[in-house]
């Protein structure tokens, strides 16, 4: 008694370590991961549930049909002649409406697939711009775009699909077992007879198909990322003259592509091999039995053919049933790829109403106090530094590249935060207001390198303000001197510029991006070395502009050149993690 007691309390202990196995492992994941996909398609779930009766309906049709033929042989092999009417139009009517089944079937798929893919793709978007900037920029570019094209495709297309394959594929092998029943018992038996075994191979797949469909989609990310900087990259490649070097590193990556992929397949070769044999083995028993049956006039030959048609529509329902598994696990692994970008810390917001802020009368002046910035624990970019920068003024920020300038404007634009310290805008009036993601609608941001988007110039300036007059746009391509040569193109502002910006210099690229930037018509203008490309004169110039057409607009600019230092109230020096403002500009300003 006492040793079963003792074995009672360890089977209970084994119970519990189970369930706590199921919730914190592989099993959970997958719930979570089909929680998330499933709050997509409970919004069709009156279309999901149209879709899952028709194809109830197309399966006993079939059934039917199965049926109807059994008679037909009868009848062909001298029975039941009186019915052969009343059976052919049983087999032509259910052709008919299968027929039409089928079609509103597909088409009810398309469109479902479609429209939860737009859901999950406008939503993920969406998230994905309000995510950190911080947290965002771990990820690499190939990598995003394999989730958000790929990933969502397959979630989009399972999604729908998935529940109700599930229902269908069950009621079609309930419905032919019930078949087989009515008609044999013997034979139901026998064709359910490698269920079992099927059911215990699937459990040992499912951990090992989850696994494998993880390790594809990173590798599929990695070349995606491989291939889009190649060709972003196609100029610098091209003049170094390693095109055979990257070559080789794709060539690389898809052979461990390859080798993962080659690795499942001979996994599901040797699985599908197994189920094989089992299942020919319960094909020779069926067959066997039916011919016994036949020989001893037991059954009929109509009776034999839908013994052997429903065992093998039995045996193929079972399997559909388990083969729903890659794809349910298949779509898990996307989900959570997905579930991972949704879940990354948001940007802050604090602001009701931004339009009264980006109003601000008199300018708004930028106020770093005594910030500490670091991106990893214990390598600080800035320490204890202060910045100002007020209506009316360039203030410069000059240091040699990797000192952080750049860091610098990201704090001033909310991207990141300070560790320690103050960062403001404060008005005239006194009022002051933390940077962050909602005061972002301040700025007129120009960072470094080319961002124009493939399209016309109008189009392009037309991003900072929707709905501009093509005279605002004419006056903001002034005060960027980019007029003068915008007028000669043939087409002038709908002149069409490939992407970024092909068919311009680089000089007339920048000079539209900083029009776009004054058009926006923000308080505050941030030129990352976004005059690097032009030539000293028209630089100055551009800049005048700004000072003589724009007085209350607050101006920082990161630059090199000892002429933009001239038109400068202040210049700051970012150098070994502090940002100091400089007292003698004498040397500078030479």
């Amino acid at each position: 008694m006492q040793n079963l007691k003792k074995s009672s309390k360890e089977i209970h202990n084994e119970t519990i370590r189970a369930a706590g196995k199921w919730k914190d492992g592989t099993f959970q994941e997958i719930f979570d991961d089909w929680k998330w996909i499933l709050h997509y398609s409970v919004r069709y779930r009156w279309t999901i549930f149209f879709y899952t009766f028709l194809g109830t309906v197309s399966t006993s049709l079939g059934l039917l049909s199965s049926i109807a033929g059994k008679y037909l042989i009868d009848i062909v092999t001298g029975y039941q002649m009186n019915k052969a009417g009343m059976i052919f139009g049983v087999m032509a009517g259910s052709f008919a409406v299968s027929l039409i089944l089928n079609g509103g079937i597909s088409r009810i798929m398309v469109k479902l697939n479609t429209n939860i893919s737009n859901d999950i793709r406008a939503d993920l978007f969406e998230q994905i711009l309000d995510v950190s900037w911080l947290e965002l920029s771990k990820y690499q570019n190939g990598d995003m775009l394999s989730r958000f094209n790929q990933d969502i495709e397959t979630v989009g297309s399972n999604a729908v699909s998935w529940l109700p394959a599930v229902v269908i594929a069950f009621y079609h092998f309930l419905a032919t077992f019930l078949v087989l029943f009515y008609y044999d018992k013997v034979m139901a038996g026998i064709a359910l007879g490698s269920a079992p075994f099927v059911v215990l191979m699937s459990q040992f797949m499912m951990k090992k198909q989850r696994d494998c469909q993880k390790k594809v989609r990173e590798m599929s990310s990695r070349m995606m990322t491989f291939e889009a900087e190649t060709f972003y990259n196609m100029d610098m490649i091209k003049s170094l003259g390693i095109s055979l070097h990257c070559s080789t590193c794709l060539k690389k990556l898809q052979e461990q592509y390859r080798k993962i992929t080659l690795d499942y397949n001979l996994f599901s070769i040797k699985t599908k091999a197994v189920l094989s044999v089992l299942g020919m083995a319960v094909q020779f028993t069926a067959f066997g039995y039916c011919l016994f049956r036949l020989w001893t006039h037991a059954i009929t030959y109509g009776t034999m053919t839908l013994f052997l048609q429903q065992r093998n529509s039995l045996s193929g329902a079972f399997q559909n049933l388990v083969s729903i598994i890659p794809s349910f696990l298949n779509s898990s692994v996307s989900a959570h790829r997905l579930r991972e970008l949704t879940e990354l810390p948001k940007e802050i917001h604090s602001i009701q109403n931004q339009k009264d802020l980006f109003l601000t009368k008199g300018g708004l002046e930028v106020r770093l106090e005594n910030v500490t910035f670091s991106y990893t624990k214990g390598k600080q970019v800035f320490r204890e530094s202060d910045f100002c920068a007020c209506p009316g003024e360039i203030v410069a920020l000059v240091g040699t590249s990797g000192e952080g300038k750049t860091t610098l404007l990201r704090l001033i634009l909310g991207l990141i935060e300070p560790d320690t310290g103050k960062a403001i805008l404060k008005a005239q009036d006194g009022t002051e207001q933390k940077l962050n993601a909602d005061t972002r609608v301040c700025f007129s941001y120009v960072p470094q390198g080319n961002t124009l988007l493939a399209g016309s110039i109008a189009e392009n300036l037309s991003i900072a303000k929707e709905g501009a007059a093509r005279e605002e746009m004419k006056t903001a391509l002034e005060m960027a001197c980019a007029w003068e040569f915008v007028k000669k193109l043939p087409e002038g502002l709908e002149t069409k510029l490939g992407e970024r910006g092909k068919g311009l210099s680089e000089g007339q690229s920048q000079r539209i991006a900083i029009a776009r930037a004054l058009l926006r018509n923000a308080p505050v203008i941030l030129l990352d070395e976004a005059t690097s490309a032009l030539d000293e004169e028209t630089e100055k110039k551009l800049l005048k502009n700004i000072l003589e057409k724009a007085p209350e607009k607050t101006c920082i600019v990161t630059t090199h050149r000892p002429g933009v230092l001239r038109l400068c109230r202040r210049v700051y020096r970012v150098e070994d993690g502090k940002i100091a403002e400089m007292s003698d500009l004498g040397e500078e300003r030479k």
